[in-house]
């Protein structure tokens, strides 16, 4: 999916949370326009100004909950994979290798852009439907960044149980990468996570981390409690608790709680039932460039390809069953893009 803002730096979050030992923040997603003339919706987890990754997790986007006509004309990516996780709604991926397809809920749009690709999205029929899933786009390395484009789909992903320490038992679909010994087949390039969890109503569970893997986690459903060790500051100076106490916060959709590194395992439970979307990875192996739809290391590099795409040039191909119909580049900024730094 496209980024029609193209923003250079991400707004300040509004909530952040401190602790001792392994660093946590709460951070609240941006309400951001997407979709061209119908300008839709989204709220924006990732990148947030302080935290540009997560792993190699450089973009989460959430569309929805809400009806509406998804109409994302051809546009480009480079240096990325983006992941495409649906919870209602069916939506048409076309892309310039080839793939029509259809996704919905329990199904995996996994593209790789390599040195370049286009793709469209449409919700499928004319009219409005309720849509709602997440966008989310991985970095790419060194190693693959500027290989050839691919697409995949896998319509069954595995899941994994999560054994109750009180309650009923949580289980999770693994998405993309490695969670507690079960794998997605979905093909993957550094050490990453990427898993949707559910954790029924009156369930306290241990969710099984790595040490050496940074992690976080985003609000999908419900309200999720989360044993990490903070205080929740919510006026950017003093510290206050979360619901009275100092070492659980309280996770609600449109906010990502980031779990740093250094963790065996977190405790989380839920009153009423929540869903909640993991993300993790050993931290990736360089800073990035990232703007409009494009993933690099220098500006001339992401200059080049916004040149490319204005120009038409092959380097991004034609998406099937479009015409001459595309997202143009946006203007680069005045200023040279740099490199984003992790500040926390």
């Amino acid at each position: 999916m496209t980024r029609l803002d193209a923003e250079v730096e991400p707004a300040a979050d509004e909530t952040a949370a401190v602790c001792d030992g392994p660093r946590a923040l709460l951070l609240t997603a941006r309400e951001v326009p997407l979709g061209g003339v119908r300008a839709m919706k989204v709220h924006r987890s990732l990148p947030q100004r302080d935290l540009p990754l997560i792993g190699a997790w450089c973009f989460l986007d959430r569309f929805g909950p809400q009806t509406t006509t998804m109409r994302v004309e051809p546009h480009p990516h480079i240096g990325l994979q983006t992941v495409t996780w649906p919870f209602e709604g069916t939506i048409r991926h076309r892309d310039a290798v080839g793939s029509d397809v259809v996704i919905r809920r329990g199904q995996l749009n996994l593209m790789t852009s390599g040195e370049g690709i286009a793709h469209s999205e449409y919700s499928v029929g004319d009219d409005p439907i309720p849509l709602d899933a997440l966008q989310l786009w991985v970095a790419l390395p060194e190693s693959r960044r500027r290989g050839e484009p691919a697409f995949e789909q896998h319509e069954r992903l595995p899941e994994i149980d999560l054994p109750a320490l009180d309650g009923a038992d949580a289980y999770g679909i693994v998405v993309m990468g490695e969670l507690d010994g079960v794998a997605s087949p979905a093909t993957a390039y550094t050490p990453i996570v990427g898993a949707e969890l559910r954790i029924p109503a009156g369930t306290r569970v241990r969710l099984p981390l790595r040490p050496a893997w940074e992690y976080g986690l985003v609000g999908v459903d419900g309200t999720l409690s989360v044993e990490a060790g903070m205080a929740v500051r919510r006026d950017g100076d003093t510290p206050a608790p979360a619901d009275g106490a100092s070492d659980v916060a309280a996770l609600e959709p449109e906010h990502l709680l980031y779990l740093g590194l250094g963790r065996d395992d977190v405790v989380v439970s839920s009153e009423t039932g929540a869903t909640v979307f993991l993300l993790g990875g050993e931290p990736f192996e360089d800073e990035i460039v990232m703007w409009w739809n494009f993933v690099g290391r220098t500006h001339d590099e992401i200059a080049e390809a916004r040149e490319a795409w204005e120009a038409g040039a092959p380097r991004f191909g034609r998406v099937v069953g479009h015409g001459d119909e595309r997202i143009p580049a946006p203007p680069l900024p005045a200023i040279r893009l740099t490199r984003r730094h992790r500040r926390v």
